[in-house]
């Protein structure tokens, strides 16, 4: 029986990595990006796509309607959406930037595993959700970050929480915590004098590539290899924590 994984922000990085990995692999996919790019992606790895974002909960609705619709079942979601948006210092943070903080890294992550606990149920249990942290959510982050590194600490704490509520069923429910890591995200955000003193702290003393991330979702998306492992965080980080 062929899996099948839903993939949130698929449409590159992190993200474009794992999908293309789970493909590999023998994976259906059903990926969900607000770029163009994500079409041609589901093409090109024979999975069907939707583009829209996680903050709308009809394009995630949409993302796993159009997926069961075409594979008929649900084994694995990956909640990979997240953003820092912007650093600001405390006394500079406005409430209307925590609002966003929420409705990018944390309402995806509860509307995600909602609706695939739901569908894994319909199934009659069993599935995996793997979601994403943040090394900032054990470190604080770097300068300006703290809305962030607290959404990402939600995430983490939020992951081990409804991984026992869900654990007699068969549900494994973990996340991976990314490091200093080259994605888009990281140049937008990351001025380069903070990523080089980032980087100076790092024992493997260089920046970690998007797809050395995709081993760990591999390793947790897995019932052969982590069928006895649910509410844990991986952190891949080249040895910074």
């Amino acid at each position: 029986m062929t899996r099948v994984a839903l993939v949130t922000a698929a449409g590159r990085g992190i993200g474009a990595g794992i999908a293309r990995r789970l493909a590999a692999d023998g994976y259906a996919l059903g990926l969900l990006s607000p770029g163009e790019g994500v079409a041609g992606l589901a093409a090109e790895l024979g999975g069907v796509a939707v583009r829209g974002s996680v903050t709308e909960p009809a394009d995630l609705a949409r993302l796993v309607e159009t997926t069961l619709a075409r594979f008929g079942r649900l084994d694995v979601l990956i909640n990979n959406a997240g953003d820092l948006i912007e650093r600001r210092p405390l006394v500079d943070t406005p409430d209307t930037l925590l609002d966003r903080q929420v409705a990018v890294n944390i309402h995806p992550v509860l509307a995600g595993c909602r609706a695939a606990v739901a569908q894994f149920r319909r199934q009659g249990g069993g599935g995996a959700i793997v979601n994403v942290s943040s090394i900032a959510a054990r470190t604080g982050g770097g300068g300006g970050s703290a809305l962030y590194a607290g959404a990402k600490a939600f995430v983490a704490t939020f992951t081990r929480a409804i991984a026992k509520e869900v654990a007699a069923e068969g549900i494994r429910v973990n996340a991976v915590a990314p490091g200093v890591i080259a994605t888009p995200l990281q140049d937008r955000t990351t001025p380069p004098e903070m990523l080089a003193a980032a980087v100076a702290q790092i024992p493997m003393r260089r920046v970690g590539a998007a797809e050395e991330c995709v081993g760990a979702f591999l390793f947790l998306c897995s019932p052969a290899m982590s069928g006895y492992v649910t509410g844990q965080v991986i952190e891949v980080n080249g040895g910074l924590l």
